[in-house]
């Protein structure tokens, strides 16, 4: 009997450890989840977007005439100033450009003969002008001869006072007619010259070594180059810009935001400059634009935007790197608080129109309302519904429900790298 016994005991010890085995198995287990806890703290509420720097007075030098500017920036040894992007100008002493007179223009055979037949025409009138010329002077010799007579035969009473008149009026008359028909001859010459330059064309032209009468044009401020707009040697008009120079440490930052955000931002309000690939930088809002202008999105998407200008905070030191027309990334504040009750955005999710989150209380997840303030993108501020440090659940998957039982995910940290 007490062998019997015995080996019941055990049948029936080993039944109830496999009843338990299966019992534990079959319990569900608690779900390892992320849990964060409600703090007190700092939050701001920021717009973010592109933005991009620029120097504050850009001064575009242009053409002062229309002309010949000779090539800015060149090998050492050609001709005209060589000048740089980044180089350094002085007002009113660098020279920024050179130009010179453009060559003539071709012309067409129609053209030059009819410019031929004008030097022809000229000549011809040149040639008729002197003919009068000498037969005014002819003319003028006989006049003179009259009159010194018209004197001997006055001086003994032997002529009328009519006839002395007459001879002396015919004598500055004619002396008038030929001083008019020499200028003449300078006119026509003059015209056969206009029509004979009218002749020359680019092929007839010789092109000095050295300019032999240019147009300096000179730094209107202090700074640097940023662009050169005409590098090559070229005909330009008046007004053609060349060089555009400016002071890279006069910056400013320009970002063209949605008009829904600009309508929330104030001038002075703080900017956190970043992306550019060095320190993140100060700023505060100097100017919003009042008129906004339509821009069409990488997508195609047509959007208002306002364009708000950007002073920098910081000293130069911090963002010397920076230069014209780089690109950044702006974080403006719109509303901010020192001490809110903050919770991770995360942990938020919809329960009809309202917001909740899965609080942590005895190892379950309650499902708690809460009533939400501001929030930017990681945080949001609690107005009602959870208490400081209150434990929720941060990224709650379809799993968690109310009562669900919960535990804390243990967090894997990386292997060392040596």
């Amino acid at each position: 009997m007490p062998a019997n016994w015995t080996k019941r005991i055990i049948g029936i010890a080993l039944l109830s450890i496999i009843a338990a085995g299966l019992v534990w198995f079959a319990w569900p287990q608690p779900i390892p989840v992320d849990i964060a806890n409600v703090t007190k703290g700092p939050i701001e509420v920021t717009v973010d977007d592109d933005g991009k720097t620029r120097v504050r007075h850009v001064y575009t030098v242009s053409a002062p005439v229309a002309g010949k500017v000779l090539r800015i920036s060149h090998p050492m040894g050609e001709r005209g100033p060589s000048l740089h992007v980044g180089d350094k100008v002085v007002a009113n002493e660098t020279v920024i450009a050179l130009m010179q007179p453009v060559l003539p223009a071709f012309i067409d055979a129609r053209s030059r003969d009819q410019l031929e037949a004008e030097v022809k025409a000229a000549d011809a009138a040149i040639d008729q002008q002197e003919a009068e010329v000498k037969r005014l002077e002819a003319a003028l010799e006989f006049y003179r001869t009259e009159f010194q007579r018209a004197q001997r035969l006055a001086q003994t009473q032997s002529i009328s006072a009519q006839a002395f008149d007459k001879s002396r009026f015919e004598v500055t008359t004619n002396e008038a007619a030929l001083a008019s028909a020499r200028a003449q001859i300078e006119v026509r010459r003059a015209m056969r010259a206009s029509a004979a330059a009218r002749l020359i064309d680019p092929a007839g032209v010789a092109v000095a070594p050295e300019p032999t009468c240019c147009v300096r044009v000179l730094a209107p401020a202090n700074g640097r180059v940023l662009r050169i707009i005409q590098d090559s040697e070229a005909a330009v008009l008046p007004g053609a810009p060349l060089v555009e120079i400016g002071n890279p440490l006069d910056l400013e930052i320009v970002a063209d935001l949605l008009s829904t955000d600009a309508v929330q931002i104030k001038v002075g309000a703080a900017v956190k400059i970043d992306g550019w690939g060095g320190p993140a930088v100060r700023g505060k809002v100097a100017r919003v634009d009042p008129a906004g202008f339509l821009k069409v999105s990488a997508l195609g998407i047509e959007e208002q935007r306002v364009r708000v200008t950007i002073d920098l905070v910081d000293p130069p030191e911090t963002w010397s790197q920076l230069g014209h027309d780089y690109r950044v990334i702006v974080h403006v504040t719109t509303w901010s608080a020192a001490d809110a009750m903050i919770v991770p955005v995360s942990a938020l999710f919809r329960r009809g129109d309202d917001w909740a989150v899965f609080a942590v209380e005895d190892g379950r997840a309650r499902t708690t309302a809460v009533k939400i303030g501001h929030r930017n993108n990681r945080v949001a501020e609690v107005l009602s519904g959870l208490s400081a440090e209150a434990p929720v659940i941060l990224h709650p998957s379809d799993r968690i429900n109310d009562g669900t039982r919960v535990i804390r995910r243990a967090s894997v940290e990386a292997p060392a790298r040596h």
